[in-house]
Order: structure tokens, then sequence, then C-alpha cells
């Protein structure tokens, strides 16, 4: 009885010592960007951890840190996602005119200018918004608190000066516009070819062809890009802290003058007067932060997952 043996396997090609540094290059950098996280995360834990177990009188406000952060908590989610709301859909209306409708030289003038408005300072768009933009929307404070009213998020009374979460949101909105728009045209240029000639071959109009072929497979990084552009408008500080006017309160209004602040914009005016457990208590509310911030990002990878399959063969 005869035996057949295995064919001997191919050798393993041999690496060469620069794949080998750039391997170990890239192995190091993933593993340092974990332990930076984990070391923010350790430090905010091990400052927050006095204001969490101190007295409820001793917190600033008196009335517990829950009380404290609360405000804010809603302040910073209604803001961001405001700003969200409002720059998405623009965002992802500029890309595919930039990708698919515009001219090639205005196509790419167009492109850097946007991408140009993700360089300027937020102080920059705090002044603006504070100078410009709030002014401008007085008229239309007042006239949404006479006749959307009976709306929560438009009650009166409307703010005099415009310094209102509406603004806020607006500013915000015009920041994180960039981020969506470039992942947005850059997603939406590498829509497969053959579909979308496919889908004109069959007498679909342009939108037709963007509807079915171009914005299925976008989808996910329009998502991945919108979340991007919600952290940024997550964290923003000076911007929100120029523009806004802030009252402490948790009320879900955006043209009235008794908005919360957010976190971030609180931290920052109030980090250099505060003293002792004041301290923690801030950093308590960063902890906050990062723990919004962090579940958003993985909420984000989450959706980006669930339409990893989708590929341009399917």
């Amino acid at each position: 009885m005869t035996t057949t043996s295995a064919p001997p396997s191919p050798p393993q090609p041999k690496r060469r010592v620069g794949d080998r540094v750039f391997a170990g290059t890239a192995k190091g950098s993933g593993i340092l960007i974990l332990l930076i996280l984990a070391g923010v995360a350790a430090f905010l834990v091990s400052e927050a951890i006095p204001a969490i177990t101190a007295p409820a009188e001793d917190i600033p406000g008196g009335e517990g840190l829950a009380h404290y952060v609360w405000p804010l908590i809603v302040g910073t989610l209604l803001g961001a996602v405001l700003a969200l709301l409002i720059a998405t859909p623009l965002a992802v209306a500029i890309a595919l005119y930039v990708t698919y409708y515009a001219p090639r030289r205005l196509a790419a003038a167009m492109g850097y200018v946007i991408d140009l408005l993700a360089a300027i300072p937020s102080v920059v768009y705090g002044f603006w918004g504070l100078a410009v933009l709030a002014p401008t929307l007085v008229p239309f404070h007042e006239w949404a608190a006479d006749n959307l009213g009976f709306i929560p998020l438009f009650e009166g009374p409307a703010s005099s000066t415009g310094r209102t979460m509406l603004t806020v949101g607006i500013v915000l909105a015009v920041m994180i516009l960039p981020i969506i728009s470039a992942i947005s045209r850059e997603v939406f240029g590498q829509a497969p070819a053959l579909h979308r000639e496919a889908a004109l071959a069959l007498g679909a109009t342009r939108w037709e062809m963007i509807k079915m072929a171009v914005l299925p497979y976008g989808k996910s990084g329009v998502i991945g890009g919108a979340m991007l552009g919600l952290g940024r408008a997550l964290g923003e500080t000076m911007a929100v802290a120029i523009v806004l006017s802030g009252g402490g309160a948790a009320a879900l209004t955006l043209i009235t003058s008794t908005n919360p602040s957010t976190i971030a914009s609180n931290i920052a005016l109030r980090f250099p007067e505060a003293t002792g457990l004041g301290v923690n208590t801030l950093i308590a509310s960063g902890l906050v932060l990062f723990v919004i911030t962090l579940a958003v990002n993985m909420l984000a990878r989450w959706v980006v997952n669930r339409r990893a399959d989708f590929s341009g063969a399917n």
C-alpha cells in the first residue's frame, strides 16, 4: 500500500529589515495610544474620587455632584446634537455637489475652501458668533418665541442678546461641517464606477443614480464622519464659552438666556479660580465628558462595523 506525502509547504519569504521596523513601530504606536488613554482615564478617576465621595453640601452649589453635572450634560448634548442635525445634511449636500455636479475647477476650489474652514481657530468662530451671528439671530428668536412658543424648544422669553443655545449650535455646525464634508466627499468619490454607469445606462437620472448607487455605498462613511464631528462638538470649549450665556438650569430651550453651559466651557471658565474640592468637581465633570465621548465613538464604530460587509461587488 503506497502512501502519498503532503507536498512541502512553500518557503516563507524572508521579511526585510524595513518591514520589521515598520511593523514594530506601528504596533508600538498602537500600544502607546492605549497606554495614554488608560493613563488619562486613571488620572480622571483618581482626581474625581474626592468629589464623588464628598458630602453634597461641600460640592459647589451645595446640592451634590449629580445636581452640579446634570445641567452641564444637558447643555453639552443639546448643543452637539443641534450642531450635528444642522451640519450633516449640509455636509452631505456639499459633498455630493462637489463630487458629481460641480465643474472640475469649481469643485477643486470648493474642496480647498471647505477644508480650510477646519484650520480656523475656535476663538475666531467664537468672536464671529458673538459679534455677527448672535445679533443677526435676535429677530428670529423673537419671531420663534411669538409663533413657535408652543414647542418646548422655542419657549420664550427670547434672549435680547442672541447668546443662546441656537447660536451655539449654528457655530458648532459651521465648525464640524468641514470634517463631515471631507469624509463624505472621499467616500462618495469611491462609489463603484460600474454601479454608477449601470444606473445611468438603464435610464436613471443623475439624482436617481446617486440615490441608488452612491448613497447606499457611502452611508457608513457619512455616519463615521458625523460621529467624528459630534465628538468635536462635544469637546469644543472656547467658541461655546465666548458665545453662550449659560444660566445653569437644565432647560431644553434654544432661544432663551437660561441655557445650561457645556462641560468643556464650564471647566475652561471656572478652572483658573477653582481650589480644593472645586478642582476635583471640575475634573469629575471632565470624567463624565470623557465617558460620553468614548460612548459616542464606540457607538459610531459599532454602526460602521455593521455595514462593513457591504462592498462594491455585493
